[in-house]
């Protein structure tokens, strides 16, 4: 885990600490409110020039929020509060007039949540103002705590901060800031919201962003009269601390499915993923850009016209046309065409597959190899195996010896790149945070454990078990890669399916905090991100700016073996977790498209060996950035286009004999027909959360009349009704009623 604890007991002093310090040693006079949750006992009171929120654990310490920082004098009064308020406090003063809303109250875990809004009285530069939460001792001294900061916010991502308090044990912290709240602000003053939460113990929490000194010139200040959100910050207290990596894992994403459950989230919209599935297998074929021949075989370009064939690329296309015609009925022919090649990717010395085929210019290292590039195609070709395929098995089978042989020499902790034929190592670390690829014995684990399914070898599950186990201990630090990490989860849960030993499960648990750290739980309005949406999307790695799509339809796919392994033991904020961030992929998805974005949102120059982008091929952008960058700077990935595919054969289900496709947010769990015209399905989302289910017209038919109920027998109102759908909101967790008229 991040550790920020202070081993010498000495915390780095600040005027503002000391200001602070000195505040709440001699603070006098009547709180502006008081109020509790649970034992939890809080105030808001003025302590100098800022309004404070103050929660006391009796006995154990506490911690301090700014609400509201001002200069010079100031009068502060409690407001009537608003419905759904515990308290309402307004503060006038030179600068303005802020009005800071307290909310209050304890769902799963006690919560606080204070939204400050502020209108300028004259157009206004906002002075520096520290970061806003401080841990307390029994004594209301910052000075006096010691603790621990398991992980704060990475650039663009969700704006957190998880921390616990040591002495004295005041139990675990989880700060939250909504950034959506800030896009009016991030708007005005030409900042955004990188890398706000965070600090040094004890100065924790939310930094407001601030122009550059280069630009302040050109900075448009605040308007006068014009009302804008400083802050929105939820804090959920716990009573104790984790006793180790899993139990910190599983504490933060209960947290994180506490601050969740508190945001007004933005809405999804229908996406027709059948018909672009149907518009991309046209441009795979037909399109001279998207393919090209070697040795008489046809072979993918992993961009526009560019690039050259590799094996990931290759297996990723045909396991996602294999889904499609698997969903559709019948085989497509592209998958056929697609696989007759693979063949030329075996090395017979080696007894493996390479990356690039036996032609690939000189411009490229033949024998180079980023360790998660060994297995993941062998993970497509396990999938195409378990699906019946011999000749996928045998080749995935004749390819493991030396998977096995590539893992035990790097002793499951994998380098960026080595030489294929020898292991010498090419890149050691990544220059982000000085690690190899973490995740990759996830994905690793999950090629073993489909190889111990194909041949019930224990000597595989030996593999996957020894890969997990050495991944023990990188607690947040474990992800390099959202989709490796993805597939690890969807490993550890197996294994804990497998030898039903909870640690496993518990693990899952450290591969999903990790993932969850890694994704913008905001909606951003800055630039051109306004054009699209990135709710819920995860960065593609640890250190990127952008999210990418493979990662995001991989991702899914990695979820829904998740979900399948799991059961009611599941956490059930994990639960909520994956099925959200599945249901916003389904609709944030639709973004990468070109055709789906205005011109002046994409870039008009890619990255140099990438290719172009070419509007009229339904083919996705590789990247979408929340600080609203243009769209598609690295390029448009042709090795991305099975997620139209993949997006089609999970939400959408054919009903035998009905006259409608009926498509779904949510993986359903179970089905059944219960009559002619009647179905009963299961949906496993969180319990508190919405699915959006709707009936689709097939071709030349016609809509009937639709009636869905609860399994209580609660009926549903439609929420849209058109000639070709009709759409419902309903429960996202439990079993649903569906009928038809004839």
């Amino acid at each position: 885990m991040t550790s920020s604890a202070l081993q010498d007991g000495t915390a780095p002093v600040t005027p503002y600490l000391l200001a602070l310090s000195d505040e709440l040693a001699t603070m006098r006079g009547k709180a502006l409110a008081l109020f509790g949750t649970g034992d939890l006992a809080a105030e808001v009171r003025q302590l100098g020039d800022a309004l404070w929120l103050i929660v006391r654990r009796p006995g154990q310490g506490g911690i301090a929020l700014r609400a509201a920082a001002w200069a010079g004098e100031a009068h502060a009064k409690a407001l009537p509060p608003k419905p759904g308020e515990i308290a309402r406090i307004g503060v006038t003063s030179g600068l303005g007039a802020h009005i800071v809303s307290v909310k209050t109250g304890a769902r799963t875990l006690p919560y606080f949540r204070l939204e400050t809004r502020f209108t300028p009285s004259a157009p206004t530069r906002l002075p520096f103002v520290p970061r806003d939460l401080y841990p307390l001792d029994r004594h209301d001294e910052p000075l006096g705590t010691r603790g621990r900061v398991h992980a704060v916010q990475r650039g663009l991502n969700a704006g957190l901060l998880f921390f616990r308090v040591d002495e004295p044990e005041a139990g675990s912290f989880f700060y939250f800031q909504n950034l959506t709240a800030l896009n009016a602000y991030c708007r005005a003053t030409g900042t955004t919201p990188e890398n706000v939460v965070g600090g040094e113990w004890p100065e924790l929490g939310f930094l407001l962003p601030a122009p550059t000194p280069a630009g302040e010139d050109a900075i448009v200040p605040l308007a006068a009269g014009e009302e804008v959100v400083l802050s929105d910050a939820i804090l959920l207290c716990r009573p104790d601390a984790p006793a180790d990596e899993r139990d910190c894992a599983r504490h933060f994403l209960q947290l994180l499915g506490g601050a969740y459950q508190l945001l007004d989230l933005p809405p999804t919209e229908f996406r027709d993923w059948t018909d672009r599935a149907k518009r991309t297998l046209h441009d795979l074929d037909q399109a001279p850009e998207a393919t090209i021949r070697h040795y008489g075989h046809r072979y993918v370009h992993p961009y526009t016209a560019a690039e050259y064939p590799d094996i990931m690329v290759q297996m990723s296309i045909v396991q996602a046309i294999h889904d499609w015609g698997k969903w559709n009925g019948e085989p497509h022919p592209l998958e056929a065409e697609f696989k007759a090649g693979l063949k030329k990717f075996w090395d017979p010395k080696l007894k493996t597959l390479r990356r690039y085929l036996p032609n690939v210019g000189r411009d490229k290292d033949a024998d180079a190899v980023d360790s998660w590039y060994l297995y993941h195609p062998l993970l497509n070709l396990g999938r195409l195996a378990h699906g019946g395929d011999i000749q996928a098995k045998r080749l995935f089978l004749k390819s493991m010896d030396y998977a096995i042989k590539a893992a035990r020499h790097f002793d499951y902790k994998w380098p960026i790149q080595y030489k294929i034929t020898d292991f010498s190592v090419i890149t050691e670390t990544a220059g982000a945070d000085g690690r190899g690829q973490t995740d990759v014995g996830g994905v690793y684990a999950w090629v073993m454990l489909q190889a111990f399914d194909l041949t019930d070898d224990k000597r595989y599950l030996d593999e996957a078990r020894a890969a997990i186990d050495a991944a023990i201990g990188l607690g947040f630090g474990i992800n390099y890669q959202a989709n490796l990490t993805a597939w690890g989860a969807a490993a550890c849960m197996r294994l804990w399916r497998i030898t039903n030993r909870d640690v496993y499960r518990d693990q899952s648990y450290v591969y999903l905090a990790s993932f969850f750290h890694n994704c913008e739980i905001w909606e951003s309005e800055l630039g051109h991100a306004v054009h699209y949406r990135n709710f819920l999307g995860v960065t593609c790695l640890q250190d990127a700016p952008y999210m990418a799509v493979y990662e995001c339809f991989d991702s899914f796919a990695a979820f829904e073996h998740y979900l399948d392994d799991s059961g009611p033991d599941l956490e059930p904020a994990a639960r909520m977790l994956i099925a959200e961030y599945c249901r916003y992929a389904l609709d944030r998805a639709w973004y990468y498209y070109p055709d789906a974005l205005p011109r002046e949102a994409i870039a008009k120059a890619q990255r140099e060996p990438n290719g172009h982008i070419d509007h009229k091929l339904s083919f996705p952008l590789e990247d979408l950035y929340p600080d609203g960058q243009e769209a598609g700077q690295v390029g448009q990935e042709i090795y991305g286009a099975g997620a139209a595919f993949v997006f089609a054969t999970r939400s959408f289900h054919k009903i035998e004999d009905a006259p409608f496709l009926l498509y779904c947010d949510h993986f359903v769990r179970a089905r059944e027909r219960t009559d002619t015209r009647a179905l009963s399905i299961t949906l496993d989302g969180g319990e508190t959360c919405t699915a959006r289910l709707s009936f689709v017209r097939a071709k030349r038919r016609k809509l009937p009349r639709t009636h869905v109920a609860t399994v209580d027998g609660d009926v549903l109102r439609p929420h849209a009704t058109g000639a070709d759908r009709i759409d419902y909101l309903v429960p996202a967790s439990g079993r649903l009623v569906l009928r038809w008229e004839a």
